[in-house]
């Protein structure tokens, strides 16, 4: 007599694969509400119904509001990094380390004037410390500066500089009239190379 075969459950590797589908699924309704309603008109409600799951399982994946927030800049973070590391110049490897340093503020201050209010959200869930993207940021501040030969203690600088980029003195700034990103990105331009030290 043959006896029923025991019915087993997910492997731990399909719970895996099925929670970080569940994760993706989330992350581009999220992605597609903020670009129609905007962060304001945001909800987690209109969220799990867009995703097709349970309000429950959107705060489990993400912790809070801002939770989710973070996770979307973090996928903006990484397609920027992808850029510096591997994009076309200035942005990308190829040009003069000052020119890269140029087009790195400029880069920012585009990014805050389209997603200041992402950074905003998220501040709360930020405030727990430096996050990764500031680590690489001032990494590659460093290494830029290195590389143009920028006198003086380079770690400082590169704090000093990307402080100028962070997004409440930036998101503040751009609301002053007549302080939009091109004439900021002009400023920043003008401040590293003074910085630099060849003005």
């Amino acid at each position: 007599m043959t006896r029923p075969l025991p019915v087993l459950g997910p492997t731990a590797a399909q719970v895996r694969a099925d929670a970080s589908r569940n994760r993706e699924a989330l992350l581009c309704a999220a992605r597609e509400l903020v670009e129609e309603v905007g962060v304001v008109g945001f909800s987690m409600d209109c969220l799990a119904a867009r995703a097709g799951v349970g309000k429950g399982t959107v705060f489990r994946r993400f912790g809070s509001r801002a939770g989710l927030f973070t996770a979307l800049l973090d996928e903006f973070e990484r397609s920027f990094q992808q850029e510096v590391l591997s994009g076309p110049p200035p942005l990308g490897p190829g040009a003069d380390p000052l020119e890269r340093l140029e087009a790195f503020g400029r880069h920012r201050l585009r990014f805050l004037a389209e997603r200041g209010d992402l950074l905003r959200a998220a501040e709360a869930d930020l405030r727990g410390g430096s996050s990764p993207a500031s680590g690489f940021a001032r990494t590659h501040l460093r290494v830029l500066l290195r590389a143009a030969g920028t006198p003086g203690d380079l770690d400082v600088l590169a704090f000093y500089l990307l402080a100028c980029l962070e997004a409440p003195l930036s998101a503040h700034l751009a609301g002053v009239r007549g302080l939009g990103t091109g004439r900021l990105g002009d400023g920043w331009a003008e401040l590293v190379r003074r910085t630099a030290g060849t003005p």
